[in-house]
């Protein structure tokens, strides 16, 4: 019943920018958090950033700070990962995940399909 799904990924130059979307069916926006990951070829999967819903508060991985902001439309049961200044570096496939509390956890739950992101120098 749970659902997710990436979408928005595409080839940009170096420091151009995306905004991918993150569809999601089946969770309460009151109480949720989402979570974006990517995964470059031949590396383990990181943490890119999550949005908690018990303040709106988000966090993200140190070498996108200040480049990538996460943000939601509850309306319209979607979250973006907004992505300014990209690098080559940021090139993966980026995945968004769910799970069905208020504060970003150290597991997730649901997984959407990944969407790739290409940044080219």
């Amino acid at each position: 019943e749970v659902q997710l799904q990436a979408s928005g990924g595409g080839l940009v130059q170096a420091g151009g920018s995306l905004r991918l979307s993150c569809a999601v069916f089946g969770l309460t926006f009151d109480d949720y958090a989402i979570g974006w990951f990517r995964q470059a070829p031949g590396k383990k999967r990181e943490g890119v950033g999550c949005l908690s819903s018990s303040d709106g508060s988000t966090t993200y991985l140190d070498s996108v700070k200040g480049r990538f902001t996460i943000s939601s439309d509850n309306a319209k049961n979607t979250v973006y990962l907004q992505m300014n200044n990209l690098k080559p570096e940021d090139t993966a496939i980026y995945y968004c995940a769910g799970w069905g509390g208020s504060y970003c956890p150290y597991e997730y739950d649901y997984w959407g399909q990944g969407t790739q992101v290409t940044v080219s120098s």
